[in-house]
């Protein structure tokens, strides 16, 4: 396939180097031209000056652009290439933001955390596709399982859920353990001390149910561990911390504790 972009992001960069294997990068477009200079040069594609000399023959268009501004990209660029497909990467985003404009629009979801410093295992990476006509669902899917053995067709509906549960178990996951090393930073105390604890945690959720693997002080309704913990972030002045543990910790509680 002939495909281009618009967004230089990060899922852009990590899908444009995966899909070059078998497909030519035919243009990348950005509001950044240093940025969209920067990318094509990696993928052996050009950088198009602006939306109006994107190629019309191109078989695809992925616009990987945050969820705001997608609609404003659609608009913008359906009037030069109105037969192409035209996709999304949102995971949050219904294609109704594409189908109110263009008629071949659909959905190409990795469902992956992305940076530009680390790779990404694509074989086992979820890829979720959506079309408006069943053709182009076919070739999205397709091409999907050219780099996925886990390739879906979901709506819009069931990637939002799929997107919210995402941000649970990866961003405030993450999260969590950034805290985890204020904590520890604070006494001078080495953070990678809890990666065996932090694997492991990660290991149990996958291969049971989490609610079964739920452990702890708030689990237990241990009051007086939660006491404790609470007191020592009440002297270390950290009320953002402690709010975080106290509602976390009631939740936990609430759900094994119910009575």
């Amino acid at each position: 396939m002939r495909i281009s972009f618009i967004g230089t992001g990060r899922v852009a960069h990590h899908l444009a180097h995966a899909l070059k294997a078998q497909h030519q990068i035919v243009q990348i477009y950005s509001r950044s031209a240093e940025r969209a200079a920067a990318l094509a040069d990696k993928v052996c594609a050009s950088a198009a000056a602006s939306m109006s000399s994107l190629d019309a023959t191109i078989d695809l268009l992925i616009i990987a652009v945050s969820d705001s501004s997608i609609a404003d990209v659609i608009q913008a660029v359906h009037p030069y290439l109105p037969n192409t497909l035209i996709v999304h990467t949102s995971g949050s985003t219904d294609i109704a933001k594409l189908t109110q404009v263009h008629e071949r629009a659909g959905v190409f979801y990795p469902l992956q955390t992305f940076s530009f410093e680390c790779e990404i295992d694509w074989t086992n990476t979820p890829i979720f596709t959506e079309a408006a006509q069943e053709q182009d669902l076919s070739r999205l899917t397709d091409l999907a399982a050219e780099l996925s053995q886990r390739v879906y067709q979901y709506n819009s509906a069931q990637r939002l859920s799929l997107h919210l549960a995402a941000v649970y178990a990866c961003n405030f996951a993450n999260y969590c353990y950034d805290m985890a090393k204020q904590i520890v930073d604070a006494k001078q105390v080495d953070f990678s001390l809890l990666y065996p604890l932090m694997l492991e945690t990660v290991q149990k959720a996958t291969q049971s149910d989490p609610e079964i693997m739920q452990t702890g002080p708030a689990m237990r309704g241990d009051q007086n561990i939660i006491a404790m913990h609470t007191a020592m972030l009440e002297q270390a002045r950290r009320n953002d911390l402690k709010e975080v543990y106290a509602l976390m910790s009631e939740q936990i509680l609430k759900r094994h504790q119910p009575f």
